[in-house]
């Protein structure tokens, strides 16, 4: 493949990423890209925009970028911008392309901050860039801003591992100098898609705002935090600047000179800055689609099969045919109990790696949540025999008692085994949420038909609800039966009498046992038994038998008398 060939590989991907997010799916291909990731206010957005060399993206306090950006940059003789969503339109104006970004996130997440994981899909021409696709990702965050969710900084968490979670995807990690590099949460996040650091690429913004003394010098080199990929650093415009319209060569000239100029970088200044940063990521895309596309085309070459396949099936079929409509539910209905029984049993196809699903939380909650929930049951002893020394004295009354009653020992124990009702109840619900949960994760590939998806999730929900009112009742029962028989004879329970005959059955086995009480040579004579007269034995006196033997060795006794 010559070098041409090389450069049609990313407009290549840009037309199947096109492709894709016309039809609303992504066919499970895993298309090769970059992803920008980092904090807000790290650099993103002046990263991109140094790119093109133009000021495009939206910009402002708190969370500016609320829906992925496909950025496809094309290198062209003339300038423009298109949006995917808007075909035939072209945008020679970079201000009308910043109010678009801004009006198609509103139309989709409104006006509160909301956020939304549809990408907004941007194809820039210009002489200016290299061939090359960017996602750039929410900044990510921790406190909610006017009416965001409370748990925002977990819902723009996942949006971003949708997307660095695919092992076709070059992670770009935006970073701060001015900030901790161990404290980074973009290059945690990569750290933990791709703990070798196999695809990630660190990029080092704001060197200029460092405190005086202090440089990265050691990151950039790649000594602190190692990446396969390595550290590049650049130079961003800072907020007065771009206040003040500066333009944006102007600044990648500034940039330039601040590399050559200080002692710290000036050795790896031809490797730093925002156009080698382009250069490299072009490179290492294009590198990257030439590796991977040989299985991706393996790969849709097999799903076209199939769709052909099942294509065939319905080609003498008319669209009106109940018949047809009816497999077509039925084969639907099949495949969401099919996904809802390998998600409880755990026998699914993929196996997820990041977090807990399914029948792995429902046993989570029975072997982890319940025995904590039991182990939480306040029990104060000194309250405790309060209530004994009450309840034995209610129940004698006038009387001076002698032993305990019966009813105060039950009185105390049922009153604990009550207890046992709340957690165990408690267990029920959160089965229950999980299998709703569950539920709502198999509708999804009834995604395309939002009344069927909400009929069966309806269905469904409302049989795991009356199971959970049975469960309940069953649940109640028998604990209420726990309640009506205290079984004192049951070998587990210890009580008195048994105690008693254990105690003394020990004590005698330990005082008495089959000990030796004495062993000695001894003559027997005058017995008629005896031939000669007269013989010496070797006694041994237990206390369970008396026996003698020939000699000392003790292997077979000539007599054996049992003592009573």
């Amino acid at each position: 493949m010559g070098n041409r060939g090389m450069e049609d590989l990313i407009p290549l991907v840009n037309r199947l990423q096109d492709a894709f997010s016309a039809i609303g799916q992504s066919c499970n291909l895993d298309l090769p890209q970059i992803a920008v990731v980092g904090g807000q206010s790290a650099g993103k957005s002046s990263v991109l925009e140094s790119f093109v060399g133009r000021d495009f993206l939206p910009r402002g306090s708190g969370i500016v970028t609320r829906r992925p950006l496909v950025l496809q940059l094309v290198n062209c003789n003339t300038e423009y911008a298109e949006f995917l969503h808007c075909k035939g339109r072209k945008f020679t104006d970079f201000e009308e392309v910043r109010h678009e970004i801004e009006v198609e996130t509103d139309r989709v997440t409104g006006t509160n901050k909301g956020i939304s994981s549809i990408p907004i899909n941007l194809r820039i021409y210009s002489p200016n860039v290299l061939n090359l696709t960017l996602i750039d990702l929410p900044g990510i965050t921790k406190v909610p801003v006017g009416d965001q969710p409370p748990d925002i900084e977990y819902q723009i968490r996942d949006i971003i591992m949708q997307f660095i979670i695919r092992e076709n995807c070059l992670i770009l990690a935006v970073t701060p100098a001015n900030t901790d590099l161990a404290n980074s949460d973009a290059l945690k996040l990569a750290k933990d898609v791709d703990p070798q650091g196999l695809r990630t690429i660190g990029v080092i913004t704001k060197l200029d705002l460092m405190d005086d003394g202090t440089d990265a010098r050691d990151v950039l080199e790649n000594k602190i935090l190692p990446l396969r990929r390595g550290y590049i650093g650049v130079v961003n415009r800072s907020q007065k600047d771009i206040e003040g319209k500066k333009d944006i060569k102007t600044a990648l000239a500034a940039e330039g000179n601040f590399f050559l100029s200080q002692p710290a970088y000036r050795h790896m200044a031809e490797r730093m800055g925002t156009p080698h940063l382009q250069r490299l990521l072009n490179e290492q895309l294009t590198n990257h689609i030439r590796e991977t596309l040989p299985a991706l085309r393996n790969k849709l070459q097999r799903q076209l099969l199939s769709l052909e396949k099942e294509v065939e099936e319905y080609k003498d079929c008319r669209p009106d045919d109940p018949a047809i409509t009816t497999k077509a539910l039925l084969l639907m209905v099949k495949q969401f109990s099919m996904d809802f029984d390998k998600r409880i049993e755990g026998s699914g196809d993929q196996v997820d790696t990041l977090e807990l699903s399914g029948g792995a939380r429902i046993n989570k909650v029975f072997h982890e949540r319940f025995p904590f929930e039991l182990i939480k049951m306040e029990f104060d002893e000194k309250e405790l025999r309060r209530e004994i020394s009450y309840a034995i004295k209610n129940i004698h009354g006038i009387r001076p008692g002698l032993f305990t009653p019966d009813m105060a020992f039950e009185a105390i124990v049922k009153k604990q085994i009550v207890k046992l009702k709340e957690p165990c109840l408690k267990c029920v619900d959160l089965v229950i949420q999980e299998l709703i949960h569950t539920v709502r994760q198999c509708s999804c590939k009834l995604g395309r038909y939002p009344k069927l998806r909400e009929e069966t999730e309806r269905i469904v929900s409302s049989y795991i609800r009356e199971r959970e009112e049975r469960t309940k009742n069953q649940v109640v029962l028998l604990i209420d039966i726990q309640l009506s028989y205290i079984n004192t004879n049951h070998e587990d329970f210890i009580g008195f009498a048994n105690a008693q005959q254990r105690t003394s059955q020990f004590c005698k086995k330990q005082a008495v046992g089959n000990q030796v009480v004495r062993k000695g040579w001894l003559t027997i004579s005058n017995i008629s038994i005896i031939k000669g007269g007269s013989k010496e034995y070797w006694f041994v006196l237990t206390a369970e038998s008396l026996c003698w033997f020939k000699d000392e060795e003790v292997r077979k006794h000539t007599c054996f008398l049992a003592i009573v």
